[in-house]
């Protein structure tokens, strides 16, 4: 069978198609788990029916995606170490691609099924660093070597920081506006069966849309992600590199690499891999220079300057720190570093559209557990509209500025913080139950999930070395041992 240029075998491609659907179903599942935030405060304000309040969210969210940057999809896919992304063959990468789909999968339908605004991000994260800890502990390199560490503490600073933005800012908001906006139904509890003046739903509606709007545009580049990640895996002789750069941009990239290799050589001998990236770059810069197009390279040579990229890439960032390099040399060569990434960090069009249609659609489904217990259950009291329209204010604020930076942050967390800070300040008081539950999932989500997608992946890999040795031994692997076996 021959799909993107390329022959597979029938059962390949089947799962091929079963790993792409699963991460359709986890953007899908994230659409009706996550987005549900979004929409919570203008359902419980009257402001509009649920039917047109999902539909609505649904369509922002679909929005979001579609003119999403694509830096936050690689800063999910780069929390997995470098070896791991440049062996990402049909072996362990297949196996690595099920067990974080599955796992945060599962974590995702059973908090939504208990009415716990638990994060997506969170899930996800978790089970990649779950099977990034298994991969490395199975092969005998220890938990260190498991994960891109640094790249993890960047990510788990950003989701431990916005809800304690969203906790304080939404509370202050709230207060500023009490002090200067002296209108007394911004402050009331929506009535039954009424909805608000027009100039209040006009507020909650905006706020709606912008939060649902920043939702699409970082939640729905993190599955981009992992299909990009899964495309790379089963088909890497068609998405290694992004064969659609013309040749202006090949030329763009090639001089920054030279730029790259003039920073290196400034600095003293031996002071880091300092020769060996000085070979690496030139010899990218080299085969950059001699295609044009990148179509014309050979299947092999899409995979060795991936491979080398990606190697460099890691180096090139340890360098800076080893070489201790001035602040403004490190932020020079950080650009020059994304401009060389853009050769093998890309995504195709129809990824973003098929992606953008599962969020989109999922938003429209199964919104109304999560919707509850952020309308009625973190406070004592009701949402009133200013309540909901200072947590989405700061909520909105909060993801567009980290889907700025490349930075995953979670939709559900300072969301429902924000609903919180505002029940405070307001003095409403919170429900204790909720808040612990709540607090609870979120505090339990990355052990679980990454305990979950471990277990998943080392069952799958010890499943596929029984399998393996039972099969007439190959002359090429009998010297390897049976991990490395399943990794090449």
């Amino acid at each position: 069978m021959t799909l993107f240029g390329s022959t597979l075998g029938v059962g390949t491609w089947l799962l091929l198609f079963l790993c792409l659907g699963i991460a359709l179903a986890f953007e899908f599942v994230n659409g009706f788990h996550d987005t549900a935030n979004a929409v919570a405060t203008v359902i419980y304000s009257k402001s509009l029916k649920p039917g047109y309040a999902v539909f609505w969210s649904g369509t922002m969210n679909l929005l979001g995606v579609l003119v999403s940057s694509g830096a936050v999809a690689f800063g999910i896919v780069h929390l997995l170490p470098v070896d791991l992304l440049i062996h990402i063959g049909q072996g362990v990468g297949i196996l690595m691609v099920i067990s974080v789909l599955l796992s945060a999968l599962a974590w995702n339908v059973g908090t939504w099924y208990m009415g716990l605004p638990a994060s997506s991000s969170h899930a996800l994260i978790g089970s990649i660093l779950g099977i990034g800890v298994a991969s490395s502990l199975m092969s005998g390199k220890g938990i260190a070597n498991g994960v891109n560490w640094g790249k993890a503490l960047e990510t788990g600073g950003s989701l431990l920081l916005s809800p304690v933005i969203g906790f304080v800012l939404a509370g202050l908001l709230l207060l500023v506006a009490k002090a200067f906006l002296r209108m007394p139904e911004l402050y009331q509890e929506p009535l039954e069966h009424r909805p608000p003046p027009w100039w209040i739903r006009l507020i909650l509606i905006g706020t709606c849309t912008g939060v649902s709007y920043a939702h699409g545009s970082n939640d729905g580049q993190k599955g981009i992600g992992l299909v990009m990640l899964i495309l790379v895996g089963f088909l890497p002789a068609q998405f290694a590199v992004n064969t659609h750069l013309n040749a202006t941009r090949v030329q763009a990239t090639s001089q920054a690499i030279q730029q790259m290799e003039a920073e290196v050589q400034a600095v003293s001998p031996g002071v880091g891999e300092r020769e060996a990236l000085l070979t690496n770059l030139a010899s990218v810069r080299t085969t950059l220079a001699s295609h044009g197009d990148l179509n014309t390279l050979s299947n092999q040579e899409k995979q060795d300057i991936r491979a080398t990229i990606l190697s460099l890439d890691d180096k090139l960032n340890k360098f800076a720190k080893t070489a201790m390099l001035p602040a403004k040399e490190v932020a020079a060569l950080k650009k020059q570093r994304s401009t060389m990434m853009s050769v093998v960090d890309f995504v195709q069009s129809w990824v973003i559209y098929a992606v953008a249609l599962a969020l989109g659609v999922g938003t429209t489904i199964g919104w109304k557990r999560i919707v509850v217990t952020v309308g009625e259950k973190i406070g004592k009291t009701h949402l009133t509209y200013a309540q909901g329209a200072a947590a989405e204010i700061i909520a909105m604020l909060t993801i567009m500025g980290a889907d700025r930076l490349g930075l995953p942050v979670s939709t559900t967390h300072v969301l429902s913080s924000g609903v919180a800070g505002t029940m405070v300040a307001n003095r409403s008081g919170i429900q204790p139950a909720t808040v612990r539950n709540i607090a609870t999932a979120w505090l339990l989500t990355l052990p679980v999930t990454m305990l979950l997608s471990g277990l998943i992946f080392s069952v799958c890999v010890a499943s596929t070395i029984k399998s393996s040795n039972q099969e007439p031994a190959r002359p090429v692997a009998v010297n390897l041992p049976a991990y490395q076996r399943v990794i090449r």
